[in-house]
C-alpha cells in the first residue's frame, strides 16, 4: 500500500492525481492544448497542499509513458524525474494505452457486459498525424495481445482482428476511424481521455511488485521521432 502522485501529459489532457493505497484522493485535471509546462507543477502544488502533504511524505511517483504528444510526454517525465530526485522517490511508467484501456473497463462495465467473449479486445487509440493512429490491443483483463504500433487506418486494417470478435475503438485516435471502419464486429465509444485517475490501479499493482523504473535512464516512448517545423509565417531576413 502505497501514497503515489499520477502525472499524466501524453494527450492535450494535463492531468494529476494522488493516491493513497489504491483510492484517489484528489484529481486535478484540464484539457486545456499545450498547457502542461505552465499547469502540471501548479496542479502537482495544489495536490499537496489539498492533503498537506510534502514531495517526502510521497511513496512513489507514476508517469504516463505514452505514446502520445512528444512535448507532452517530455514535460510529464521531465517534472516526474525532478521531484523524484529531489525527494529520493522511485517512479512507476505507466503504458497510456493500458491505463486509457483500464478507463474503459472501470467506467462501462454495463456497456461491456453483453461484449466480453473469448475474442472480445479493447483498442485504444491516440490521434496521429492524418489517417495515423498510436495503438495496441488488450484483452478485458488488460493482458497485451498486440504490441503497441502507429497505424495507417484503412478499411481493412484490423480486418483480422475484427472477423474474430467484437473490438472496442476508444481514445482520441478512434474519431477518426469510424468513418472508415465499418465492420458489424466494430464497436466505438466516445469520449474517452487519459487521466490521472485510471492510472491509479495500475501503479498500485506496479508497486505492490516493486516494479521501477531506472529514473536516470528512461525515456518515455514515443515511438516517433521527434519532427521540428518552422512555422509557416515566421520569416527569416536575408543574412
Amino acid at each position: 500500500m502505497a501514497l503515489i502522485l499520477h502525472i499524466e501529459t501524453s494527450t492535450p489532457v494535463c492531468s494529476a492525481a494522488l493516491s493513497r493505497d489504491g483510492h484517489l484522493l484528489k484529481l486535478i485535471e484540464t484539457n486545456d492544448p499545450r498547457s502542461h509546462a505552465s499547469r502540471l507543477a501548479p496542479f502537482i502544488d495544489e495536490l499537496l497542499k489539498f492533503s498537506k502533504l510534502s514531495i517526502s511524505d510521497l511513496d512513489a511517483i507514476s508517469v504516463s509513458l505514452g505514446p502520445g504528444s512528444y512535448t507532452g510526454l517530455r514535460i510529464g517525465v521531465s517534472t516526474a524525474k525532478g521531484l523524484a530526485y529531489a525527494a529520493t522517490l522511485p517512479i512507476i511508467g505507466i503504458s497510456t494505452l493500458q491505463a486509457l484501456a483500464n478507463r474503459v473497463i472501470m467506467e462501462n462495465k454495463a456497456e461491456l457486459k453483453d461484449l466480453v467473449t473469448d475474442n472480445f479486445l479493447l483498442c485504444p487509440m491516440i490521434d496521429a498525424r492524418r489517417m495515423e493512429v498510436y495503438t495496441a490491443f488488450f484483452s478485458p483483463t488488460l493482458k497485451l495481445v498486440r504490441a503497441v504500433q502507429a497505424d495507417i487506418i484503412e478499411t481493412n486494417t484490423y480486418l483480422e482482428y475484427l472477423e474474430s470478435g467484437p473490438v472496442v475503438f476508444f481514445g482520441n485516435g478512434s474519431d477518426k476511424c469510424r468513418e472508415i471502419i465499418k465492420h458489424p464486429n466494430a464497436i466505438f465509444f466516445e469520449g474517452l481521455e487519459p487521466s490521472g485517475r485510471f492510472m491509479i490501479q495500475l501503479a498500485e499493482s506496479a508497486w505492490e511488485r516493486q516494479e521501477f523504473v531506472n529514473t536516470a535512464y528512461f525515456e518515455p516512448f514515443y515511438l516517433k521521432d521527434f519532427i521540428a517545423t518552422i512555422p509557416k509565417n515566421k520569416i527569416i531576413p536575408p543574412q
